[in-house]
């Protein structure tokens, strides 16, 4: 891949990681440049398109831009895309496009359930012959740096650009081996609370229910056994409490960095530390 392409995400788990990362669930191009900006040590950022309130079109692009913007030690930017649910006839495909050509490196597919739904996931992120995915974008290759070329992006795309999906139903669980298997798919990430749904078993509190890690240690061991990156994101709990207070809003701080170094030593990949919204709740509420 062209040293010029700016991915810290990319270099920290070709370094070995953990990369540590922060989700966006607010809009604006301010908002996720100032997240961009909170720490050295942050490599990644989620745009959630899913549930957060930012438009895939063109609200990613502007918050991609603005995170670029600072420059190639700025966070590497993932998108995850609102489709959810069955999409190996390729309905996903034109979010993901519109996530890759705003400049995202990567996408993060929720609900994958199957390895053919993976395949769909893979093909529409990469460039013939690996998939599908068009190329023309004109702007494309300017989030990745201000002297990237057309050519020298659709050169080195494919192996670039990271393609993860959610596992977070009791389908994905069971068909865990292969959607594992599907070649070209970079890792796996947890809906800790839509799995635990899915399961039948009351959310994290903020540690998941004992079931529910048993489960979340069993996709690390076959994820790493494959090959593949594993990521845990660790949600605010916070937001199952009744009513923001700022000594449980402290203890629960302090718990999530407890948490987060954890997960780290267990051998995770990617963590995620907060998000913009919970960290604008924790500094009102101290």
């Amino acid at each position: 891949m062209a040293s010029k392409l700016a991915h810290p995400l990319l270099h920290a788990l070709r370094a070995g990681g953990p990369a540590f990362g922060a989700w966006l669930t607010l809009p604006g191009a301010l908002s996720a440049r100032t997240a961009a900006a909170a720490s050295p040590h942050l490599a990644w950022l989620v745009v959630d398109c899913e549930h957060g309130m930012t438009a895939l079109h063109p609200g990613a692009g502007e918050s991609i831009a603005a995170v670029a913007a600072l420059g190639p030690r700025a966070p590497s930017t993932i998108v995850r895309i609102p489709a959810t649910g069955a999409c190996a006839d390729g309905s996903a495909g034109w979010q993901i496009k519109y996530a890759l050509d705003q400049g995202a490196r990567g996408v993060l597919v929720p609900m994958v359930s199957t390895g053919a739904q993976a395949k769909s996931v893979v093909a529409a992120a990469r460039f013939p012959p690996q998939g599908v995915r068009g190329f023309g974008s004109p702007f494309t290759q300017h989030a990745w740096g201000a002297d990237v070329t057309p050519g020298e992006y659709l050169a080195h795309a494919n192996d670039a650009v990271l393609v993860l999906v959610q596992i977070e139903t009791r389908d994905g669980v069971a068909n865990l081996d292969e959607i594992l298997a599907v070649d070209g798919l970079d890792g796996v990430f947890i809906g800790p609370y839509d799995l635990s749904l899915a399961l039948g078993l009351p959310p994290p509190s903020p540690d998941p229910h004992p079931e529910a890690e048993t489960v979340i240690q069993t996709i690390l061991a076959k994820a790493h056994a494959a090959g593949k990156k594993w990521s845990v994101p660790l949600r605010l709990s916070f937001r199952s409490l009744p009513r923001p207070n700022p000594v449980t809003n402290c203890r629960d701080l302090l718990h999530r960095g407890t948490q987060a170094a954890k997960r780290a030593k267990e051998g995770f990949d990617m963590v995620n530390v907060t998000s913009d919204s919970g960290a604008m709740s924790d500094g009102i509420a101290r």
